[in-house]
Order: C-alpha cells, then structure tokens, then sequence
C-alpha cells in the first residue's frame, strides 16, 4: 500500500505540472523556431524502448546476482521531473508487458524504488546544489551526473531495503555493500552520457540550460 501510495501522490503531482507542454515547444530553451518539436521527443522515446529491457533484464533469464539497472537519473537529467515520473511509469508497464517472469507487483516495486524514488531524490539533490553551490557546469555533470546519481540510488536502495525488499542472490549482510556498487555502476553512465550531452546535444537535457550554466564574459 505504501508503494502504491508513493506512485498515486508522486505521478499525481507530476501530472499537474502539465509535462506534456516540454514535447510541445522548447523556444525559451532553444534556437527552434516557434511550433518545431521539442528535441525532448528523441530521449523519451530512447527511454521508452531501451530501459524496459534493462529493467526486465534480470528476470529475462538465470543470473547468479540479479543485480538492477535503474537509470533514473539519467531519465531526471534528461526529462526533467514532471516529464520523467509518467516515462518511468510507463517504463515499468512495458518491463511487465515484455517479461514474463516479471509480475505486476514486481513492475510496481521497480517503478517506485528503481524509477520514482531516486529520481525525486535526485531533483532534491540538484535544488540544495543550485542553492549553496551555484550553476556552474562542473557542478551539473560531477555534481548532479556523478555524486548525485550515487547518492539517489544508494538511498533509494536503502529505504527499499528497510521496508523488506531483498536483493535476489545477495547475502543480507553484503546486501548494502551491493546497493553501493551498483549505485556507483549506474552513476558513471549517468555522468559520462550528462557530459556528453552537455557538449554536444545540451537540447536533449531539459535540466540544462547555455544561459544558466554558461553565462557571456564580461567585457575587460
């Protein structure tokens, strides 16, 4: 009841924010003319065809650890918040659709503690970074991309862990030992793909923004 309750009030709340206005124009982000798609189309859909795979994975076939891509943050950085809940969500019913070893309990344990929990943590993580570090582009992709995709997962998996939930495979007294490699696995991705696209598609990171991050020289 209570991951359902987290689902209800977090998708809820997104919800409200109107997401869908990101995949209509980005004119206040972008050089696009007004009325061209929004780039945002091109890493949802990414989201939507690759992660539900990732996910299903370990259910997919025998694995002597069933270990857990999760991806969140990469989604968060990408989409934004309101956007990233209602992908995530999706993301967990197309892991259920395609994996038949994957259970619609499963798929909800995966969307809240894999998706929608360490993408909330996340955001809170960026906002306290803004707030007593600035916007400075080291701190976006070390900051957010690195140490905060680590911290998100790992405190994800420690709460998911409190609650009961097991890791398939994994001694219980290893099992926090796990959560953090796998959260350092994840975060390495997630900073590595935010650099890139910082360098070369920053359209494709909603939570990025040239005029925030790279302010114009002041003329001597």
């Amino acid at each position: 009841m209570l991951e359902v309750a987290l689902l209800v009030v977090a998708l809820t709340t997104a919800l409200l924010m109107r997401p869908w206005r990101l995949l209509a124009n980005r004119k206040a982000l972008t050089t696009q003319k007004h009325g061209d798609a929004s780039p945002l189309w091109s890493p949802l859909l990414a989201v939507l065809v690759i992660l539900p795979w990732l996910w299903a994975l370990p259910t997919l076939h025998q694995m002597p650890l069933q270990l857990q891509w999760s991806g969140a943050c990469l989604v968060l950085l990408m989409l934004g918040w309101p956007l990233a809940l209602p992908a995530l969500c999706a993301v967990g019913i197309i892991a259920c659709l395609i994996s038949p070893g994957l259970d619609a309990t499963e798929a909800l344990r995966l969307t809240v503690w894999h998706g929608i929990v360490p993408a909330t943590f996340a955001l809170l993580w960026g906002a306290l970074l803004r707030r007593y570090l600035g916007a400075r582009i080291f701190v976006y992709i070390f900051g957010r991309g690195f140490i905060g995709s680590v911290l998100s997962l790992f405190l994800a998996g420690l709460c998911s862990a409190w609650l009961g939930h097991e890791l398939p495979g994994v001694n219980e007294d290893l099992s926090n030992i796990a959560r953090w490699l796998m959260a350092w696995g994840d975060a390495v991705v997630t900073g590595m793909m935010s650099a890139v696209f910082v360098a070369y598609k920053p359209e494709w990171l909603a939570t990025w923004s040239d005029t925030l991050y790279l302010p114009p020289k002041k003329n001597r």
